[in-house]
């Protein structure tokens, strides 16, 4: 019988390292809520109002 083992290349992450994850996460999608918001294009400005809109948060 011949048995294989899988390795899947994951590790576990340490907390240091979860923490820049979610901190760079966060900050990409602040980046990208903030500067659809306040983009001069005014599709891009009233995209992200429909959608801030839609998700229920209050933004006027």
């Amino acid at each position: 019988m011949n048995t294989a083992t899988v390795s899947t290349g994951l590790q576990s992450l340490s907390l240091s390292q979860r923490l820049v994850a979610g901190s760079l996460a966060l900050l990409l999608g602040l980046t990208l809520l903030v500067g659809t918001g306040f983009a001069g294009d005014y599709r891009l400005h009233n995209g992200a109002h429909d959608t801030r809109h839609a998700m229920g948060f209050p933004c006027h």
